[in-house]
């Protein structure tokens, strides 16, 4: 019966107490911003859906949109003009609490880099769908008209 006191005793002191919990500060999640390389200077957003975009001759541009990989729902361009390059791409999380020990699932940024290599105007169209499910319709489609100059 002592040892079971003895080990009780030293567990709750072990412990924070419950008027101690309420006082530890709750961290916000806070939105972050798109993980765009610094020398990309124009960032074309979901809001930009639809619109014309004009690019300088050489210059990169990124398109950063929201997906769901953790679902199997990923971005991916499905028409680029021929003046467009690719030049890279980067992902990351939308919110603080994504890098929270236990934190599953949730929306990602997904960032596609490209170069206007010549003067051209086109439609660049990237399509978000589960690549394993050839016969399913996108799930969410993007597009932009470029006007390289």
């Amino acid at each position: 019966m002592m040892r079971v006191i003895s080990m009780a005793a030293a567990l709750a002191a072990c412990a924070p107490a419950a008027q101690d919990q309420e006082k530890m500060p709750v961290s916000a999640s806070q939105n972050l911003p798109a993980p765009t390389p610094a020398d990309v200077t124009l960032r074309v957003d979901a809001s930009r859906n639809g619109q014309t975009i004009e690019v300088p001759v050489g210059q990169r541009f990124a398109v950063e949109l929201v997906g769901v990989p953790t679902a199997g729902y990923l971005w991916a361009p499905a028409k680029t003009p021929s003046f467009i390059a690719r030049a890279g791409e980067a992902g990351g999380n939308t919110t603080t609490a994504q890098s929270q020990p236990g934190f599953a699932g949730g929306n990602h940024w997904e960032v596609f880099v490209f170069t206007a290599a010549a003067p051209g105007s086109g439609e660049l169209v990237l399509e978000q769908r589960r690549p394993w499910e050839t016969s399913e319709p996108p799930s969410d489609i993007f597009r932009v008209i470029i006007v390289a100059r």
